[in-house]
């Protein structure tokens, strides 16, 4: 009799648990691609910098930046990294830096910022998206 209720706890306790990570993993799913911000003018040193200063630098900076992407400064990002550009001037849509944050690649590990990364940095908002997709398309200075 107790083997039997303890079967029915693990079960009751085992469904909720399940449907919790089945959500965890629904929270990992491509995103779309938001579009470019109507801004005009937009600027690395005003609008873009501060993105990434809090949402790339901790990483994509210093002697030694993952991926060798520096994003501390317009040359650095306009440079590139180990995997060449990431910014395609002119056509943010097939940039490599807006695949990555707009959450475009099945593979999450290309997703930037990284899900569960050390620091805490949440992705991307669409709108901060937007504004780096409008940067690229308006020639990325």
């Amino acid at each position: 009799m107790k083997n039997q209720t303890w079967i029915k706890l693990t079960f009751a306790l085992a469904v909720p648990l399940g449907l919790a990570l089945t959500a965890t993993a629904d929270d990992a799913t491509p995103g779309t691609l938001p579009p470019a911000a109507d801004k005009q003018g937009v600027a690395y040193a005003t609008d873009i910098k501060p993105i990434f200063d809090n949402s790339c630098v901790k990483c994509h900076s210093g002697e030694k930046p993952k991926g060798h992407l520096k994003l501390d400064s317009l040359e650095g990002a306009l440079k590139g990294g180990k995997d060449g550009k990431v910014i395609r001037v002119g056509d943010s849509a097939k940039s490599m830096l807006v695949q990555a944050v707009a959450h475009l690649s099945k593979d999450d590990d290309d997703w930037m910022p990284p899900l569960n990364n050390r620091a805490h940095i949440g992705p991307l908002t669409p709108e901060q998206i937007g504004l780096i997709r409008a940067w690229i398309d308006q020639g990325a200075k």
